[in-house]
């Protein structure tokens, strides 16, 4: 008998919504579950040119409440229930002069887009996810979250995502007892065209090559969305299934040193 796992069927019967699905990180993890045999529900605010063609797609902003609620409804009424949540929109405006510099409107937004629609989202879905006899959440937060030199232009976004941490953590004490488990992946300097913008503008601005930025990563290569992807299929298969409270960075070693 071969002990050889089948990836491709791992996920048969499973119903999962991924939010900012329609490009980069957020599309790779949509397919990597599609792939698996999942039934998935993609949300933004607009498709794009890679959002995968097999997922339901449900238009919706994520910084809002009724944002929420049109997601949310829109994904239950697609799948009839859901046993995945991944928490992928986030983002945020880089300020190069610093943490002084960014308005108080930005702090706001940013905090709307990588905290709150999470918290709201799990709130809004949590009845269907204690329905299920498998589910899991899986927050997608930054290495901004731990960083401290050189992040000033991003505070509002490592101030973020560093609350979507901790409210991981609680999350995954609090939720244990229905069986749902919550983990957060952490993903490292990535190659997607906003990624890659946001290095080149800064590099720019500090005139250094966006490459610099490879330094500060022991493997020596910038990651791919379908590192992360993989990750996150772990975490909501049933290889994971006594894993919970748990960040796993994604990073190529980046905060290792």
């Amino acid at each position: 008998m071969s002990s050889k796992l089948d990836l491709s069927k791992e996920l048969i019967g499973r119903r999962a919504l991924v939010t900012g699905g329609s490009r980069g990180i957020g599309a790779a993890i949509a397919q990597r579950l599609l792939d698996a045999g999942a039934k998935v529900v993609v949300s933004a605010r607009s498709r794009n040119e890679e959002t995968p063609a097999a997922a339901t797609f449900v238009a919706g902003d994520i910084r809002t409440s009724e944002g929420v609620k049109a997601i949310a409804s829109g994904a239950l009424a697609a799948l009839g229930g859901l046993d995945i949540l991944v928490n992928n929109a986030g983002g945020a405006n880089g300020f190069p002069e610093g943490a002084a510099s960014i308005p108080e409107g930005e702090w706001q937004d940013v905090f709307a887009l990588n905290l709150f629609s999470s918290v709201r989202l799990t709130n809004a879905v949590l009845p269907a996810l204690r329905e299920s006899k498998a589910a899991a959440i899986v927050n997608i937060s930054s290495t901004a979250a731990t960083m401290g030199a050189g992040a000033g232009p991003f505070a509002h976004y490592s101030a973020a995502k560093a609350a979507l941490d901790a409210y991981s953590r609680v999350l995954a004490v609090d939720l244990a007892p229905s069986n749902i488990r919550v983990n957060v992946v952490t993903p490292g300097p990535v190659t997607t065209v906003g990624s890659d913008a946001v290095r080149k503008t800064f590099g720019d601005a500090m005139g250094v090559p966006a490459e610099a930025w490879l330094q500060s990563v022991p493997l020596g290569r910038w990651g791919a969305t379908d590192d992360i992807a993989e990750v996150v299929a772990l975490l909501v298969s049933d290889r994971g299934r006594w894993l919970t409270g748990v960040n796993y960075r994604v990073d190529g070693g980046m905060t290792a040193r």
